[in-house]
């Protein structure tokens, strides 16, 4: 009830009515896996460098169906940020303006369901944008995998230590590794871990966060 009574608030606030069908009845069996580098975090403060998003639908990753831009900062980044993201200021000479790039990732998104790896993160650094640019908050359902984990994960006694750190997730999962710190390829692992922690799952389990 919450959930509709805040969607309905926030639906009045959009800005284009264009983008009304972020509201709608997301698809069965469709989601979106997404990542973003970027400059730090701090969502009020830090920028998005790059965004890397893939499809998954009735339990496949749709490898045609991908998004991976570069997003053009408002100033120059620093040594230390390009030493954890590895996106080099060249890297970024023919990048997207923000509003440009948003507004792809949310004709590409539609109102699938978001999953991710420490998903509020992302979500909160999209939402700085589209607040901005449509006046709301990114209103999809949102899914977190290190939560899925958690809850599948067989442990002797609820107080055992569960280590929830994307490469320990990967190796238990026995997930193939791809290049780190690029947003498509972090994306792509993210739904791998979904995708094998989704069968484990009970039948029925709802995985949604938001």
């Amino acid at each position: 009830m919450l959930k509709k009574f805040m969607n309905k608030i926030r639906k009045n606030s959009l800005k284009d009515k264009n983008f009304e069908y972020l509201f709608n009845e997301p698809p069965k069996d469709e989601y979106v896996c997404l990542d973003c580098e970027t400059t730090g975090l701090n969502p009020k403060k830090d920028e998005i460098l790059s965004i890397g998003a893939v499809i998954i639908k009735k339990n496949k990753i749709l490898m045609r169906d991908t998004l991976n831009i570069f997003v053009k900062p408002s100033k120059g980044i620093n040594s230390e940020s390009i030493k954890i993201h590895q996106i080099r200021p060249i890297d970024l000479e023919n990048a997207s303006e923000p509003k440009e790039a948003i507004f792809k990732l949310l004709e590409f998104i539609g109102n699938r369901p978001i999953i991710g790896y420490y998903i509020k993160f992302d979500i909160a650094m999209i939402s700085k944008y589209t607040k901005e640019y449509i006046g709301i908050s990114l209103p999809n359902h949102q899914i977190e995998v290190s939560s899925m984990y958690f809850k599948t994960i067989k442990r002797r006694s609820e107080y055992e230590f569960v280590d929830l750190k994307f490469d320990t997730i990967m190796k238990e999962l026995d997930i193939p590794e791809l290049g780190k710190h690029d947003a498509l390829n972090d994306a792509l692992m993210t739904s791998m871990i979904f995708l094998k922690l989704k069968d484990k799952a009970p039948a029925n389990t709802t995985f949604y966060t938001g």
